[in-house]
């Protein structure tokens, strides 16, 4: 009977991931357009994802972009979710408002976002006919700021959802631990270190985990706000595995730099598995 109950999701599973996966793997190993028939051609396509400038820089900047979002967003999230937890009368209003940004559609924000920086019409030209100058900088058009711009609009709608789920672990640490630490003398900081984090901890590692994944998929903002540009300066791997298959119809190398994200992305699961057996519950 649970088999019975099991099977349907078996099957959308095996045709909307495991097949279509599969399926992508053996196209890596082809010289495809997308189009017709696929000429074996083995491991060229990986032999020169190592040779290739635009794949390294979008791997480089993926690696930004997972060293960003495993330090700002964090920081903002336990820093708010421990104040918030002491919070006792409008909680929930607060709450929503840390999540709110994360329910907004992406292409939404991003676009918001766009039409706020244009340094023309935006928020820097509003600001400039207040008299306040020097802040008309076309922050998305300017290669040393345009990715750290897009991942800052990243941020902004990421960091209230983790700072709620960090606010839910919290919630669960017993009271009595911080009763104790109050009465040993420990401040706010202190109990946050040696009480709050320590408790939290399983949630913290498994959304470093889902965090470093979720950064080798970055793909909408980088696409809405930029396109990879200006001169690749913000290109991903998402936006260049996207470009390759559909504006330069080479499927086959598209399939290869696809099933390197999701290597990178094992390689983390990897190492955070690793760091369960050593003790770091997730």
């Amino acid at each position: 009977m649970a088999w019975a109950f099991i099977l349907p999701v078996i099957a959308v599973h095996l045709f909307t991931v495991a097949i279509p996966a599969a399926t992508g793997v053996y196209y890596s190993f082809t010289d495809w357009s997308g189009i017709g028939a696929a000429n074996w051609v083995g491991f060229a396509n990986y032999q020169k994802l190592f040779q290739d400038g635009e794949f390294l820089t979008a791997l480089f900047n993926n690696v930004k972009w997972l060293l960003f979002f495993w330090t700002f967003p964090f920081i903002l999230a336990v820093g708010a979710a421990f104040l918030l937890s002491q919070i006792r009368r409008g909680a929930t209003f607060y709450r929503l408002v840390y999540f709110l940004p994360y329910v907004l559609p992406s292409v939404v924000v991003a676009s918001i976002w766009k039409f706020m920086l244009n340094p023309d019409d935006g928020l820097p030209g509003f600001l400039s006919t207040l008299g306040i100058q020097g802040l008309d900088k076309a922050l998305l058009g300017q290669e040393s700021t345009a990715l750290w711009t897009i991942a800052f609009i990243d941020n902004w709608h990421y960091w209230g959802f983790l700072a709620t789920l960090l606010l839910v672990a919290m919630q669960s640490v017993s009271t009595e631990l911080y009763e104790a630490a109050r009465l040993d003398g420990a401040n706010l900081w202190h109990q946050l270190l040696h009480v709050t984090l320590p408790a939290i901890r399983p949630t913290l590692i498994f959304m470093f985990m889902m965090t470093g994944i979720w950064s080798f998929l970055v793909f909408d903002y980088v696409w809405v706000l930029t396109q990879g540009g200006p001169a690749g300066s913000s290109e991903v791997l998402g936006t260049l595995v996207y470009k390759t298959a559909f504006t330069e119809f080479d499927a086959g190398y598209a399939a290869a730099q696809g099933v390197s994200m999701a290597v990178f992305a094992g390689f983390l699961l990897t190492f955070f598995l690793l760091m369960r057996r050593r003790g770091w519950e997730i």
